[in-house]
């Protein structure tokens, strides 16, 4: 069992420039990011490393999207100043860990990645055949540990690939965290706490170690985190001495599930590009309203007299987005009496979508005019990115023999 640092519960989150957002990525991603950032020390990145797994042959439309796409980012709210917002491929730290790793992953781990096969099934018309796509979940690793983020904000279909990263974190700390004199430099450290904080840590490492005894492991490790004259190198050693390992060089992340939002699309299914089904957060008004109002709804309902079944329209998905109780018992009601008509039954959802994306629209182009300002959110956030990213990977050198001494 390993644990994450209190001062290193951070929360990493990265995406593939696709260029502009839409309202899927808005409510799956975005909305969520906006609520963490206020809660967590937050790391967004544009994961265009990750574009080339998948769009190797011609990555001549990375640079753009992935400008467009922070636009949005900053558009929908995300604020540099309580969230570091950075560039995957400006940090060569997150490719280094990422080799490194590479060395000490087995392979049938990374084979055995659900999203491995389920993508060359989607994606048969590429040639992902390639070294890239098969270790594009140990990147992802790299990109989590490189930080020693504590919190992952995942969906369901992505709790494997944070428990790869918890088994290569593992991995890691099991070969490399027994740096010579381990237990010494742990006893040293254990002596900065002061006697009788000294010999509480002992009686409860004894009682997690023999006992099995869970609490008693929560109380050490928060024992250890209200210590204040510790170095985060004490930290590591007495968090494994704890636990009977080394070191914790790179702590385990925990997976933070994400609530279940799913934008529906014009036609009812995911939200996608890939379906031609989107609306985008900067759509002019007029766009949108043409795209809500020429819906597909409920084909029984052939003319307005007609009853229909909400549940049977995609209209009735994107009522349970944006409508209170009452507008959508006025929905079931008129629409299974035909009391209603379609054009009538989406109005509501019109107003409400604009309404949404009016403050979304009016910042992205007051980013969109200024690139300088956006291009100085991404250097502030590459530099502060980058300084953690170069700590771990002291760190990590160390642990495995990398620095010569000359």
């Amino acid at each position: 069992m390993s644990s994450v640092s209190a001062q290193h519960a951070r929360v990493l989150s990265g995406m593939r420039p696709t260029g502009q957002l839409h309202l899927g990525h808005y409510h799956g991603v975005l909305k969520n990011w906006l609520e963490l950032q206020h809660e967590y020390e937050c790391f967004f990145f544009v994961a265009d490393w990750h574009a080339l797994t998948t769009h190797y042959d011609d990555p001549t439309s990375i640079p753009d999207s992935s400008r467009e796409m922070v636009i949005d980012w900053l558009a929908a709210g995300l604020n540099p100043g309580s969230a570091t917002i950075f560039v995957q491929s400006r940090i060569p730290e997150h490719a280094e860990l990422h080799l490194l790793l590479s060395m000490m992953t087995p392979l049938g781990w990374l084979e055995r990645v659900p999203t491995y096969k389920d993508q060359q099934e989607r994606l048969k018309e590429r040639d992902l055949a390639t070294y890239g796509f098969l270790g594009y979940p140990l990147l992802q690793s790299a990109d989590i540990l490189v930080y020693k983020a504590g919190q992952v904000p995942v969906g369901e279909d992505q709790v494997a690939h944070v428990e790869l990263t918890r088994e290569v974190a593992r991995r890691f700390n099991h070969l490399y965290g027994r740096e010579p004199g381990f237990e010494e430099r742990a006893e040293d450290a254990k002596r900065k706490m002061g006697k009788k904080n000294a010999k509480l840590f002992d009686t409860l490492k004894r009682r997690y170690q023999e006992q099995g005894d869970a609490e008693a492991l929560a109380v050490a490790r928060a024992l250890i985190e209200g210590q204040g004259n510790l170095t985060l190198a004490d930290r590591e050693r007495l968090l494994g001495y704890l636990e009977g390992g080394g070191r914790v060089i790179l702590p385990e992340p925990q997976p933070l599930l994400t609530k279940a939002s799913r934008m529906p699309g014009l036609d009812g299914q995911k939200m996608s590009k890939s379906y031609h089904n989107t609306i985008a957060l900067r759509d002019p008004p007029a766009v949108v309203e043409k795209a809500l109002r020429t819906m597909p709804t409920d084909p029984a309902r052939v003319r307005r007299t007609d009853p229909g079944d909400p549940h049977k329209c995609p209209v009735w998905q994107f009522h349970q987005v944006y409508s209170n109780d009452a507008v959508r018992e006025w929905v079931q009601t008129g629409c299974r009496s035909a009391g209603i008509g379609c054009l009538d039954c989406k109005q509501p959802i019109i107003d409400g979508v604009l309404a949404e994306l009016l403050p979304i629209q009016a910042r992205a182009v007051e980013y969109a005019a200024q690139p300088e300002l956006v291009r100085s959110v991404l250097n502030e956030g590459c530099e502060r990115a980058r300084d953690v990213a170069r700590e771990t990977m002291e760190e990590v050198r160390h642990a495995m023999s990398l620095v010569m001494a000359i």
